[in-house]
């Protein structure tokens, strides 16, 4: 059980063992985008959210998810050169 919760923590944190909300928000963004249109698979017509709603929260699950995976591949690296001097 210890190692279930121990790997949901790391699906949320960044390489620094961070918690990040760019990562939760997309997921939630994804699990909310697929419920919403398997709900309306067996829905009616009119019922159906709108076009530009669903596109919306797709953008931002895309968004939030790339920009994670930018910021992992692009970051800052700890001990570069432009790191201040201490004294």
């Amino acid at each position: 059980m210890k190692n279930l919760f121990s790997s949901i923590k790391s699906l949320f944190s960044d390489e620094n063992g961070v918690v990040s909300m760019k990562r939760l928000c997309g997921l939630l963004c994804t699990i909310t985008l697929c419920v919403t249109l398997y709900v309306n698979s067996f829905t009616e017509q009119h019922i159906a959210p709108s076009i530009p709603l669903v596109d919306s929260v797709a953008l931002l699950a895309f968004g939030c998810l790339g920009l994670s995976s930018v910021d992992k591949i692009w970051g800052k690296k700890k001990g570069g050169d432009d790191t201040p001097p201490t004294e």
